[in-house]
């Protein structure tokens, strides 16, 4: 009598050969068994190597820089079949798919890298394996962002654009070619979600103001009077939705001749205030809105119960010349004030750090979702880290009032960061790579604060960064992708319709030759 095995007996002993297959018999003229060792990591660009990995990422392609005339690699981990790869040129280009099981499988465990390089009398080597780190925590899966020209003042070609971080898909969320030119920027969501979005566009043909998005429905919203079309800025949503809070910043740019980052941008004056959707009015307070201070970069708090920002003294009384004599020693420190919008009553303010007293300037401030921590840009001065070559990312554990430098912080600026909705992934913009192109960069955030090395947004061709040249601003991550996007979104901004034709606003701005001071606040008084 013929006897059968088991269906599963068979299923695994098909599994295993395959496996062994997969490992060992490789393409003709490939790697045998046995290679001798390189005794060194292989050099590959960009650098995926020791990284702490989002289970749901797309394939990290990357170039391998060691000469060769063939290459391959296997990617590999505790369970599924490992992935090989052969290029003839350093190309390594992963199949999503195979690459997107194999991390789903191994969620908390290690991945590995081989690579195997045949030199050019036709021996193989095998460099040393390179292992990541697969977390169990997954990133948002959409990153939104600016992308501009690297020169300060060229808007022609200038958009906000939505990445698929699960595969390569980019799409506009709005271009400025659509809208006669202009600067599209300052976008934000509410607690990373697109139900509650905002964008800022910039004087041109259809006016400057506020674009509220919220459940699929855009409208304007006037923050600015006619007299004065100066935008605000850098806003934030209160976790309500009921309300946000934003500055209106008098900037000016001039350059330097003796260092690496020619450009200085610098705030003359600039105020807060608070803008509350169910009445469309705005409030602020002297103690947001002084005229001996420079208040900007509004955050709420998780809880919605206090505002937090930063402020300098105003060093200077008049809006010329540019620059001002003591512009480098403007140094921002944390402050925060409760406010209650059901009674629009303002508590008293309170340093959290001082920068004075630290020797450094403090700027973007953003809390992990939990609010247990703060991470905020830090450099010797100014409000505009990006334009710091030293700038660099501190954390603050809120519970004990402790701050330290980011481990994923680079040699050069970084800025505009941005938290994943489960407070386990950071984003931010780097010039890390070369010291001159911000570029979105991702780092792991464990439950002490904690973060990894970080590696750059992964892209189809492992050599588009080295092309590329524009800038990758304020990566903001959002759960689902944006509602309103391309012609819609740019339909509704070319539109008359504004929510308030005239609603009072601040002028921290004046005419020219007027002092900062004497630009009269047009708030509602809150106290």
């Amino acid at each position: 009598m013929r006897i059968r095995p088991a269906p599963t007996i068979v299923a695994g002993a098909i599994a295993a050969a395959v496996t062994v297959v997969a490992c060992v018999l490789l393409s003709p003229g490939g790697p045998k068994p046995n290679v001798p060792q390189a005794g060194a990591a292989a050099r590959i660009r960009p650098d995926y190597s020791g990284l702490t990995l989002p289970p749901n990422i797309a394939p990290l392609n990357f170039r391998i820089m060691e000469p060769g005339s063939a290459y391959e690699v296997r990617v590999r981990s505790a369970n599924g079949r490992p992935i090989r790869v052969h290029s003839r040129t350093g190309k390594i280009a992963i199949p999503r798919r195979r690459w997107r099981r194999l991390l789903d499988v191994n969620r908390g465990g290690e991945l590995h890298v081989d690579v195997y390089v045949r030199g050019d009398g036709g021996a193989w080597r095998r460099y040393d394996t390179m292992t990541s780190t697969i977390a169990g925590d997954e990133i948002d899966p959409y990153l939104v962002y600016r992308s501009i020209e690297p020169a300060y003042n060229i808007y022609g070609q200038m958009g906000l654009y939505e990445r698929d971080l699960e595969s390569y898909r980019e799409d506009i969320v709005v271009h400025n070619s659509a809208l006669d030119g202009g600067c599209v920027h300052c976008h934000t969501f509410c607690q990373n979600g697109t139900d509650a979005m905002l964008l800022h566009f910039r004087p041109g043909s259809f006016g400057a103001g506020m674009l509220l998005i919220r459940n699929g429905v855009a409208e304007k919203a006037r923050a600015q009077s006619a007299v004065n079309p100066l935008p605000a800025a850098y806003t934030t949503w209160h976790p309500s939705q009921r309300a946000l809070a934003f500055s209106v910043n008098h900037v000016r740019v001039f350059f330097h001749s003796d260092r690496p980052e020619p450009r200085e941008f610098i705030d003359m004056a600039s105020d807060l205030a608070i803008y509350e959707l169910d009445s469309y009015s705005v409030t602020s307070t002297p103690a947001i809105s002084s005229p001996d201070y420079m208040e900007t970069w509004p955050r709420w708090s998780p809880d919605g119960e206090y505002l937090y920002f930063c402020r300098a003294p105003a060093l200077w009384t008049e809006l010329e010349p540019v620059p001002p004599e003591r512009f480098a020693d403007v140094r921002y420190s944390l402050m925060r004030i409760r406010y209650d919008l059901a009674s629009g009553e303002w508590g008293e303010l309170e340093t959290v750090l001082d920068g004075d007293a630290m020797g450094r300037s403090i700027s973007q401030p953003r809390f992990s979702p939990d609010g247990r921590f703060l991470v905020f840009c830090m450099s010797d001065y100014s409000a505009y880290a990006t334009f710091q070559p030293d700038a660099d990312l501190y954390l603050m554990d809120l519970r004990t009032g402790t701050h330290e430098r980011l481990s994923c912080s680079s040699d050069h600026a970084d800025s505009w960061h941005s938290w994943s909705s489960n407070g386990r992934w950071l984003v931010f913009s780097s010039k890390g790579g070369n010291g001159l192109f911000n570029r979105p960069y991702i780092a792991h955030v464990d439950a002490d604060g904690r973060s990894s090395k970080p590696f750059v947004m992964p892209q189809r061709d492992p050599d588009f960064y080295l092309s590329h040249t524009r800038l990758f601003q304020t990566p903001e991550l959002i759960k689902e992708p944006v509602r309103l996007k391309g012609e819609r979104l740019a339909r509704e901004i070319r539109s008359d319709k504004w929510v308030l034709d005239e609603l009072p606003v601040t002028s921290a701005t004046g005419k020219a030759g007027q002092k900062a001071g004497e630009a009269a606040p047009m708030w509602r008084s809150g106290g």
